[in-house]
């Protein structure tokens, strides 16, 4: 009798707890989902909530030059970067991820500077950017650098805007004196004109055309170009040797054919840029602190290698009327022919005999070097070091037709693969600005505060399974495909065993700004192709994939393929580092 009347004292207990349980974790979940829609408020309400740093302090770079030196001299306009800011205004819903954006005021500026426009920035990311203020040093009051608006011109306001903000915000253009330009736009939480000393214009000689560049903000969850928008901004004229340069502000458009009062981007009149860009030893520094780490996929079998390992294991060279009798080259090139023009004359392959060419096609990791051109950018302001790695092969491309993954055969094989990633580094202060990386024959850059790193400063890359794109972030990417299907080329990318720290055999091969100091190898000069031509029938090969689909499917991928450049799917060598438009040029985003 007592066991029973334990068992039922026991059994009504665990019933117990256990209803009282149920209960106690729904409030639980109810707090809990009570705080995530507080946080939610507050998130809408404060907009940008967290600062980015990085995750090491940055180290003292080696002296000489103006290169960190705080400011830079376009001819008569120093210029300082400033990265404190007030904030003005924020719309708390709309542009990218729909989170709003919030538009500032720089703050802590120093002495003898005027502001020259406001910086603005989406909410779906920290806070990192900066603004250009400039100071006149030519000590002339005749002719200043800077001079203050004569007026102000309403742009747009947000008064009619029905979207969630905080107060209201108003976007004005400052009207210039003659012979002077607008390098930014004023904002303000107040329909009262700006006062004339809030903002400096630029002495035309010293602007330049900018245009718009990414999305910061629209009222729209997406871009709606026939609606107002704004942008970052960039020079128009951008490259080597193009002397503009952004403030770092943005651009507003009301809609197509809208008329916008666009401002100008300064003007780097000095022309030498050697001074504020790093000598050797802060390149160096740069690369050490900076360069990436690399992560290939799992099943990766085409590998890096140096240029150097693939020259003394049996690469070829090959003249065009004397394909019979190809040459070895030399371990650093000196024999390829220099210069002239990618005229199909000449070209390099594996080595004849099928085991050492499939050993080579593998790649050697272990010895693989990583190539830095580092060139100046945006008028001397930021210094771009690109990282060149070469791939001895690169291997067949794939396919995702909505569920289903097909294997495209020798589609996309090529002898000879490089691939890069550049680096933006501020001049003012040797900080990583952002980061591009080369997908096929376009890529992405990506803002600093969005990078992933390691050891420090070192930004991660993740290498696409045979293709060798690059990505900030693992997963699959569909390249190709028609916007929103789920078709297209696979781009598979993951973090798997086998990684490269490219500074460790870091090789710079260029940067001509600083003359001879820096001297190139002989391969680098060699403009023609680093693989051969191998004809085949793209459609014949296309057409033994298309015999496994009926259908929507059949129609979706014959689409789908006729939408790829045959660059992408023709099994052809590519050119060196040097003949890419990158080299002289900014990156094709």
């Amino acid at each position: 009798m007592h066991s029973l009347i334990c068992i039922i004292f026991f059994t009504f207990l665990t019933i117990s707890l256990l209803f009282n349980g149920q209960k106690m974790v729904e409030s639980s979940n109810r707090t809990l989902l009570h705080l995530e829609n507080v946080s939610q408020r507050r998130r809408e309400l404060v907009g940008i909530e967290t600062t980015f740093k990085f995750p090491s302090p940055l180290p003292n770079w080696p002296p000489g030059g103006g290169f960190a030196g705080g400011t830079i001299d376009l001819g008569g306009l120093l210029v300082s970067q400033v990265t404190t800011f007030n904030k003005i205004w924020s719309p708390n819903e709309g542009g990218p991820g729909n989170a709003g954006a919030t538009f500032y005021d720089a703050v802590s500026i120093p002495e003898g500077f005027s502001v020259l426009g406001c910086y603005s920035q989406s909410n779906n990311m920290p806070l990192f950017g900066h603004i250009l203020v400039g100071k006149d040093v030519t000590n002339n009051p005749s002719n200043p650098t800077l001079k203050s608006p004569i007026d102000y011109t309403l742009v747009w306001s947000s008064v009619s805007l029905n979207i969630k903000k905080d107060g209201d915000g108003y976007i004005w253009f400052p009207n210039p004196p003659d012979g002077y330009k607008a390098v930014g736009y004023v904002v303000t939480s107040s329909s009262e004109k700006p006062a004339l000393n809030r903002v400096s214009c630029v002495r035309s000689d010293l602007t330049d055309t900018l245009e718009s560049d990414e999305w910061v903000w629209g009222p729209s969850k997406s871009l709606n170009a026939s609606g107002f928008n704004v942008y970052s901004s960039r020079p128009t004229n951008r490259g080597v040797g193009a002397m503009g340069a952004s403030i770092g502000g943005f651009v507003v458009q009301n809609g197509n054919g809208g008329n916008t009062l666009l401002p100008s981007c300064l003007k780097n009149l000095k022309g030498n840029l050697v001074n504020s860009m790093p000598n050797l030893n802060q390149i160096e520094a740069l690369i050490q602190t900076y360069s990436p780490m690399v992560y290939f996929h799992p099943s990766e079998p085409y590998l890096p290698s140096s240029v150097d390992w693939f020259f003394q294991n049996g690469a070829l060279l090959y003249h065009k009327g004397d394909e019979s009798n190809p040459s070895p080259i030399d371990p650093n090139g000196s024999n390829l022919p220099q210069g002239g023009s990618n005229d199909d004359t000449y070209w390099l392959d594996l080595p004849k005999d099928d085991s050492s060419k499939q050993r080579v096609k593998k790649g050697d990791l272990q010895d693989a070097s990583a190539y830095f051109h580092v060139k100046p950018m945006y008028g001397g302001l930021f210094t771009d070091i690109a990282i060149w790695l070469f791939y001895p092969f690169n291997g067949a491309s794939r396919a995702k037709v909505e569920f289903i993954n097909i294997s495209l055969g020798k589609i996309g094989e090529h002898v000879g693969d490089w691939e890069h990633v550049t680096l933006r580094i501020s001049n003012f202060n040797g900080e990583l600005n952002r980061v591009f990386f080369a997908q096929h024959s376009w890529g992405t850059w990506v803002s600093a505060s969005s990078l992933e790193y390691a050891n420090g400063n070192k930004p991660v890359v993740y290498s696409s399974l045979n293709a060798h794109s690059s990505y900030p972030k693992p997963g699959l990417v569909l390249v190709g495909g028609p916007s929103g299907a789920n078709i297209g080329l696979r781009d598979d990318t993951a973090k798997g065993g086998q990684v490269m720290d490219t500074g460790v055999r870091a090789v710079v091969v260029s940067a001509e700004y600083l003359g001879s100091v820096v001297v190139e190898p002989p391969w680098l000069n060699y403009e023609r192709k680093w693989g051969p031509k191998i004809d085949y029938d793209l459609d014949k090969e296309i057409n033994k994939v298309e015999k496994i689909m009926i259908g929507k499917l059949k129609n979706a991928f014959d689409k789908f393929v006729k939408s790829i450049p045959r660059e992408v799917l023709g099994e052809e060598g590519p050119t060196g580092p040097k003949v890419k438009n990158s080299w002289v040029g900014d990156e094709m985003a």
